[in-house]
């Protein structure tokens, strides 16, 4: 894939009133959902489920991008089809999550570091082969006393920098995901700050990487008050703090931002995520879009709970959550659309 691919792979997936569908969870994340709704925590269960999703019926009018974890990219549905061709074939691109996880950073107690680098162009090789055309990468900042610190923001925004890097030389699009995390007492404001410096720092590093920002797409937190912050905001003031943040610190050349659900309930990922494209969408230098997993896929996930007898109804549950974030983008969301 050359550079004019990329720039067009990387329109494409957050062109429209589409986007993406992260099915990325790790295989200990993906247990520990399964526990606690009594689905068995076997590969079996974990290949039923995922069939479950990639065989939605009409789920490419509202996803143009799935993004797959190294077991679920090379699993297949139980006749045998490869789930990367049922994915394609339904008019879906397939992309990869490439890395290792965030870990203790070293030095800096409380804070992650995301590790995978280390024979990272061999995998992206690998993964181009199969089918993947788009990779994504996620660095966390946890906000509090004294952190993030300039030295975990730096090594983070480094190492984003050089996974995109890695990407556009195999001909992969980079989706590069600094997240704020929502864990803590901080305010929408504090949140705010942490936000702008994160981003402005990953962007200094992919221009030192000369990483080209028309191929790759921004998956960013909402700006948001910490979960135990004692002032909670509305859905316009989050959308308002959110866009303010973007338009202070992301260039107008990249090809789009899909937002991070991050444990945000469903429908307030869509309520926000409408709210910021019914005020802004006619004056952003980017689109809005999403790449959501569990403010996706939990409804469905609940109504399964491993059942074979409700697959049909645990799709159903799964496009609904798919169409809301659809009419999101187009800022025609509604909350009465949840009881429709």
């Amino acid at each position: 894939m050359n550079a004019l691919e990329q720039m067009n792979t990387a329109r494409a997936l957050v062109a429209g009133d589409k986007g993406l569908l992260a099915m990325d969870e790790s295989d200990p994340t993906c247990n520990q959902r399964f526990a606690m709704l009594g689905i068995p925590q076997t590969e079996e269960a974990r290949r039923a489920y995922r069939e479950l999703i990639v065989t939605t019926p009409n789920l490419s009018e509202c996803i143009s991008g799935a993004i797959l974890y190294d077991e679920t990219i090379r699993q297949q549905k139980k006749d045998g089809t490869p789930f990367v061709k049922a994915i394609t074939d339904a008019g879906i691109i397939v992309g990869i999550k490439v890395d290792y996880g965030a870990k203790d950073m070293a030095g800096h107690p409380g804070e992650k570091i995301t590790e995978g680098l280390d024979g990272l162009r061999e995998r992206l090789i690998e993964y181009a082969k199969m089918g993947a055309r788009f990779a994504k990468w996620r660095a966390v900042f946890s906000v509090g006393n004294g952190v993030p610190s300039r030295g975990c923001i730096e090594a983070n925004a480094q190492t984003l920098a050089r996974y995109a890097a890695l990407c556009q030389e195999t001909g992969l699009v980079p989706i590069v995901e600094p997240e704020v995390l929502m864990d803590g007492s901080h305010s929408l404001q504090r949140c705010c700050e942490v936000t702008v410096e994160v981003l402005h720092t990953v962007f200094n590093e992919l221009y030192t990487q000369q990483v080209t920002l028309e191929g790759m797409i921004l998956k960013p937190n909402m700006a948001l008050p910490g979960l135990s912050c004692s002032l909670q905001v509305g859905v316009d003031e989050v959308a308002d703090a959110t866009v303010r943040c973007l338009l202070r610190s992301v260039p107008a050349a990249i090809a789009g931002i899909a937002f991070l659900s991050g444990g945000q309930s469903a429908e307030l990922a869509s309520a926000r995520l409408n709210a910021m494209n019914a005020a802004f969408e006619m004056r952003l230098p980017w689109a809005l879009s999403f790449s959501f997993a569990r403010a996706i896929q939990q409804p469905a996930l609940e109504i399964w709970r491993g059942e074979e007898a409700n697959v049909s109804a645990a799709q159903k549950a799964l496009y609904h959550r798919a169409r809301c974030n659809r009419f999101a983008r187009l800022g025609e969301y509604k909350s009465t659309m949840e009881t429709s």
